[in-house]
């Protein structure tokens, strides 16, 4: 700021008369001030308007030929990047419909013809301190919106590399494979955005609840975690006994969000999310699931979506104790589990678009290095006393 005069020696004022005298009169006003561009007539105004730099106030005659001083000023409030620049208009009328008129359009002061100098200099010193203030907030408030994407981003990062993390350390215990974890991910998201305008499902499945299923899907199986390695990792069938052990992954997975949840003290919407899925994606429509047996409805939305990409998955991807199963034999045990299993209209969305979830399973197919993990975990729990 400079100290002699108190303005900003930076500023720019566009003067706009059709009147050479009055042009000539503002312009040596000012000129010791402000740096001062001219224009005869709101035509040409608009033409300078279009340049950068831009003005950071417009003096403004009213009574012009051609554009008055009124059009120009709707012209300009019409664009996003001159509305903010304040308009003093000039004038000799002084009926207060005129001069409400004005104050409509967006003007930030009225001076009245023949112009006193000091009642010039000082509303036009009044309106470029206020334009600076203006400008000041709107670059903090810019600053503050781009800091807080940033923070949002990195807040969602952090989220997605956490679950990935839990979900990896599952994995790691487990005899399937990461890309199990995105290919689930993959189809549930699949199977929402065709449900997402479906009358059952419409409410539930908007834009951002189909993001958080992606988000919390990976998280559906967190709770094999605390499944002894003996039955996680047999090879064969499960006695009953130890069927009875593995069903309480759902609960012991719901548990464990639970408890991170509450170690952030707040409500997070994902991990509402992530434990329907960890505890319900068990479940069957007709109520023979585990680990509650509730049936139809009951069942939330979120785990009836993962039980048909789970099963799904579960079939067509080879192990090491089985190979996988061909996709149309797949969607074949899927078609028969409709209205038993599944959630009918889901069963119907994958019917009518398999090939879809063929394609998926295709690109995130599990490698031979994948398959020699799965056997070096095997061997692992094998050499165990």
């Amino acid at each position: 700021m400079d100290s002699t005069h108190g303005v900003y020696p930076s500023a720019t004022v566009l003067v706009v008369d059709d009147t050479p005298d009055n042009l000539m009169l503002i312009a040596e006003l000012l000129k010791d001030k402000y740096r001062v561009k001219a224009a005869n007539s709101g035509e040409k105004a608009l033409r300078l308007l279009q340049a950068d730099p831009l003005p950071d106030l417009i003096l403004l005659d009213i009574m012009m030929p051609g554009l008055s001083g009124y059009d120009v000023a709707e012209q300009l409030k019409l664009d996003a990047r001159i509305r903010h620049i304040p308009i003093i208009f000039l004038t000799s009328m002084t009926a207060t419909e005129d001069e409400i008129r004005g104050l409509s359009l967006g003007a930030a002061d009225y001076i009245t013809k023949p112009i006193i100098p000091p009642v010039l200099m000082a509303r036009v010193e009044t309106q470029i301190k206020l334009k600076a203030v203006a400008d000041f907030l709107r670059n903090q408030n810019d600053f503050l919106e781009q800091e807080v994407q940033r923070r949002t981003r990195e807040v969602i990062a952090i989220q997605d590399v956490t679950i990935h993390a839990m979900a990896s350390l599952a994995e790691t215990r487990d005899n399937e494979t990461g890309n199990h974890i995105r290919r689930t991910q993959h189809y549930i998201k699949r199977l929402a955005e065709l449900l997402r305008n479906h009358p059952r499902f419409r409410d539930f499945l908007d834009e951002d609840t189909i993001k958080l299923l992606f988000k919390s899907a990976p998280l559906h199986d967190i709770g094999k975690i605390g499944i002894p390695d003996r039955i996680l990792l047999k090879p064969g069938r499960l006695t009953a006994e130890e069927f009875e052990i593995m069903k309480t992954h759902t609960t012991l997975g719901r548990d464990a969000i639970q408890h991170a949840e509450d170690q952030l003290g707040i409500n997070v919407d994902f991990l509402h999310l992530a434990k329907e899925i960890a505890y319900g994606h068990q479940e069957k429509w007709d109520g023979s699931g585990y680990p509650q047996g509730v049936a139809t409805d009951d069942i939330p939305i979120s785990a009836r979506l993962m039980a048909v990409a789970d099963v799904y998955d579960a079939l067509i991807s080879r192990r090491v104790y089985k190979p996988g199963m061909p996709h149309e034999q797949a969607v074949k045990i899927i078609r028969e589990g409709r209205g038993s299993h599944f959630d009918p209209d889901i069963c119907d969305a994958f019917l009518a678009n398999a090939e879809q979830f063929r394609e998926i399973a295709e690109r995130f197919a599990d490698s031979d290095q994948d398959m020699a993990r799965q056997v070096a975990l095997l061997e692992q729990i094998a050499d165990r006393p």
